[in-house]
């Protein structure tokens, strides 16, 4: 499984800001992906997903879609992923 974390991410959209700042406040380092910029990483996200929302992120095979700080310290914490 890939040990990179990848985040896909719409500028200014709120979930993303907050989700972004935990990550880095935590200690976490991925690849922030920006789905505005690149729109074949918007259809990756889609494909991967089966939605439009963001952020999405994945860990290797795990999905996490459409997704608070909540459902991230979760996701995480489940996963046993770590900084």
């Amino acid at each position: 499984m890939s040990n990179t974390l990848k985040v896909y991410v719409k500028p200014g959209c709120p979930w993303c800001i907050d989700a972004e700042r935990w990550l880095k406040r935590e200690g976490y380092t991925y690849e922030r992906i920006d789905v505005y910029a690149d729109p074949a990483a918007y259809e990756e996200m889609r494909r991967l997903s089966g939605q439009s929302c963001a952020p999405t992120m994945t860990y290797g095979d795990l999905l996490l879609a459409d997704f608070g700080v909540p459902e991230l310290e979760a996701f995480v914490e489940k996963y046993e992923i770590h900084p």
